[in-house]
């Protein structure tokens, strides 16, 4: 990966890098084709990284669709697809890059190493690829806002830019878990975005107070429960506080994760412009 990166740069071209754990669905799709708008080449890395899972988490079971994922590739002019093995981490592995107090916050809180995982990899995908533009999905906010905090913190000289989620025509969040969900549950979930979309619609209206606009948006859990709510909530994207009981005065991030049996989800509305 890296020589084909050097031969792009000789080449004069800029090079884009979108990584992923594979199982590709058209929101990735759209995430290929920002990188090609922003890029000469594209770089899509396929890595189910193990560093970012758990001991009670679904590693073995996270789906790997090889095929089809290079057909999705192909059809987006992909130049390159780097997809590592179990080696891309040496068997005496230790250094780790980290985010000290970000990590452990919501999704850090609820996966305590999810998010050491995450940025060690990405660092060391950026590593490989070196590329001039990063594109990330919004579904993964809290994601995107360490990644974002971890480039400016350590110089790496790439531009983020952070896609709108993409949806299905019933509004949920495409998602590579969305398969484990039964036709019931399938339906049951269509309130995680009906009930931010409620939210954000008081929030256009003019409603600044942050227990107005969750309340708002707690009437359709109220209404149609998930199995449960690990959180729903409002951050500040520039420290990643919780902003409850606020006024909000600038930008803010909703966010909601949820559970339907042994399936959780997670989605998020933007208030403002929050990723510049």
């Amino acid at each position: 990966m890296q020589r084909v990166a050097e031969e792009a740069r000789r080449a004069g071209k800029s090079i884009g890098c979108v990584p992923t754990m594979g199982a590709l669905h058209e929101g990735h799709a759209s995430l290929l084709t920002k990188a090609s708008e922003l890029s000469d080449d594209v770089a899509l890395s396929i890595f189910v990284n193990p560093t970012q899972f758990g001991p009670t988490e679904d590693f073995a079971k996270y789906p790997r669709t090889w095929e089809s994922d290079l057909e999705t590739a192909e059809k987006a002019g992909v130049k390159a697809v780097f997809a590592p093995g179990t080696d891309f981490y040496p068997e005496d592995h230790r250094a780790i890059v980290a985010v000290p107090g970000w990590n452990s916050l919501l999704e850090g809180e609820i996966r305590p190493v999810h998010f050491d995982g995450v940025t060690t990899v990405v660092t060391k995908l950026f590593l490989s690829v070196e590329p001039d533009v990063a594109v990330f999905g919004q579904k993964d906010a809290q994601q995107a806002l360490l990644i974002r905090r971890m480039i400016r913190d350590l110089d790496f000289g790439l531009r983020l830019v952070v896609a709108p989620t993409v949806r299905e025509g019933d509004g949920l969040a495409m998602s590579s878990r969305n398969r484990y969900l039964s036709p019931v549950d399938r339906q049951r979930a269509l309130v995680l975005s009906r009930a931010l979309r409620a939210s954000v619609s008081a929030w256009m209206e003019g409603a600044r107070d942050a227990r107005q606009i969750l309340s708002i948006g707690a009437k359709e859990f109220d209404a149609n429960p998930p199995d449960a709510i690990d959180y729903f909530t409002l951050l500040d994207p520039d420290t990643l506080a919780t902003l409850d009981e606020a006024i909000l005065a600038k930008p803010a991030i909703l966010v909601v994760a949820a559970r339907y049996g042994a399936t959780r989800l997670i989605d998020n509305a933007v208030l403002g412009d929050v990723w510049g």
